[in-house]
């Protein structure tokens, strides 16, 4: 079955796929939210992931489980990624994802506060449809 760039928006789970300089996709199971035709996804600044976009930021995204496996047979969407550090733009995807996730988002990040972590160590995934 295709899957469509906008049918991932009412996905729990998002199965993101970065690309390394050998072109071996690293596939990560991600919270993603939408607003109008762009999903946001958190994570912290040294990911694996960002470091991966910011040498090339194609990426692929499938509906996935918590555990990251493929639902049914759904076809890769080809997607490019942008990696978001100013504070708007922080601001825009964390609103998006909170209101998404709702009580598990701010609990995740509560956790996160209490170990240290704050805003500056995150960044905001941009992603649109190839």
């Amino acid at each position: 079955m295709p899957t469509s760039f906008t049918a991932l928006f009412d996905e729990k789970y998002v199965l993101l796929t970065t690309f390394r300089k050998s072109g071996v996709g690293v596939p990560t199971a991600v919270w993603a939210a939408a607003d109008a035709d762009t999903l946001f996804v958190i994570t912290v600044a040294t990911a694996g992931k960002v470091k991966r976009i910011r040498n090339n930021a194609e990426v692929t995204l499938q509906p996935c489980t918590m555990a990251g496996r493929i639902k049914g047979d759904a076809a890769p969407v080809a997607a490019r990624a942008e990696i978001i550090d100013d504070p708007d733009g922080l601001a825009a995807g964390t609103a998006a994802l909170e209101k998404k996730y709702g009580w598990q988002f701010r609990l995740a990040f509560r956790a996160e506060r209490r170990r240290g972590a704050g805003a500056s160590s995150r960044v905001i995934l941009k992603i649109t449809a190839a």
